[in-house]
């Protein structure tokens, strides 16, 4: 199942028990295939080095799961759509699910869980998903 993870979901998946790290889980087992573009990935390094974690071995385990294509896709090209008019910056998840064809979007961030569907991808918050792959 393709999915999109907002960048402080998928940085506290690593960090945080519980909730968090199930969703870590389902991507390294192979029940999830991380959806990922240029721009995100950005995202996760940047946030990573302002967290100060950029030396840690976490990064280059990221780093090298990505290089592998472990369980992941990447496009190159998306859409240039606009969504959010105050926060343009989100956009980029809804650009790789639809150039994807993700069918989740994992978000904790209130304007992008306010979409809550967008042409029939399902926006929902880290419980909502793993709930739904614990059913």
């Amino acid at each position: 199942m393709r999915v999109v993870i907002d960048t402080i979901v998928f940085i506290s998946s690593f960090i945080t028990p519980g909730t968090l790290s199930k969703i870590i889980d389902l991507w390294k087992k192979g029940r999830i295939t991380l959806c990922l573009s240029k721009p995100i990935v950005e995202e996760y390094l940047e946030v990573l080095k302002q967290l100060g974690l950029e030396d840690e071995q976490m990064v280059d385990e990221i780093l090298l799961l990505f290089g592998r294509g472990f369980n992941s896709i990447f496009t190159a090209k998306t859409s240039n759509f606009q969504i959010f008019e105050e926060n343009p910056h989100d956009d980029k998840f809804f650009q790789c699910a639809v150039a994807l064809k993700a069918r989740y979007i994992i978000s904790g961030d209130k304007a992008i869980l306010a979409i809550d569907d967008y042409v029939g991808i399902k926006v929902v918050t880290p419980k909502q998903f793993v709930d739904l792959m614990d059913a």
